[in-house]
């Protein structure tokens, strides 16, 4: 059973995802939280698999409540997805570095959101082809870093262009097709990855894919 949070100062809200959510035969809300401060107390009371946290709270925003939850190795099984009203708000890049595993539009597709939910608990980042790779490329963009960035120092060439491939968005399944590997290797190869990186998940190899410079904003297309 997926364990979810629910983290927004909107009642009405929060509700709709709970019918949502506890419709699911695979899916339970575990607790709900109207401020960022709350949020915290129940994901340490808790210790959910997901939590849905609104970007824009009472007390502590999501954003810093993210950065709390990430930064505290005994919570690091807990995944949080941003909500946000807007499509592109730079917080919630800043979120994805601070370990978010994606991001959500409230008014998102009920399907989109059970999607998001199991995705990430399986480990992958919720990142739509469209507007994520575009809102994290348009603020990774900022930095310089060259291709040869020290960090990617420990990776082969395989990894490389791996995580180029991730950087792009592509699954594991399409990656598998494009190096005519199975997706078992493709996923492997993902994995050592984030894990010779130190990658919290697929959402921050995207990030550090643009930032490293082994990915350019310009071949989203």
């Amino acid at each position: 059973m997926i364990r979810v949070l629910l983290a927004d100062d909107q009642a009405l809200v929060r509700a709709g995802f709970r019918a949502l959510l506890n419709a699911q035969p695979d899916i339970e809300v575990a607790g709900e939280a109207a401020d960022g401060e709350e949020a915290l107390r129940r994901v340490t009371e808790l210790r959910p698999d997901v939590v849905l946290m609104d970007i824009r709270m009472p007390l502590l925003d999501g954003l810093a409540a993210t950065r709390r939850i990430t930064g505290d190795e005994s919570l690091d099984g807990v995944k949080v997805v941003m909500l946000t009203t807007f499509e592109l708000d730079e917080y919630v890049f800043e979120a994805i570095r601070a370990g978010a595993s994606g991001f959500l539009v409230k008014d998102t597709e009920p399907d989109e959101l059970l999607r998001a939910v199991r995705a990430v608990v399986d480990g992958d980042a919720l990142l739509s082809p469209g507007v994520t790779r575009r809102l994290i490329a348009e603020f990774a963009a900022r930095s310089k870093a060259p291709a040869d960035d020290e960090r990617l120092a420990d990776l082969t060439e395989r990894e490389r262009e791996v995580m180029a491939l991730v950087g792009i968005g592509l699954s594991n399944e399409e990656i598998a097709r494009r190096l005519v590997v199975s997706p078992l290797t493709a996923k492997t190869h993902v994995s050592r990855t984030m894990v010779k990186l130190g990658a919290r998940d697929r959402a921050q190899l995207v990030v550090l894919a643009y930032e490293s410079g082994l990915v350019r904003p310009g071949w989203l297309g």
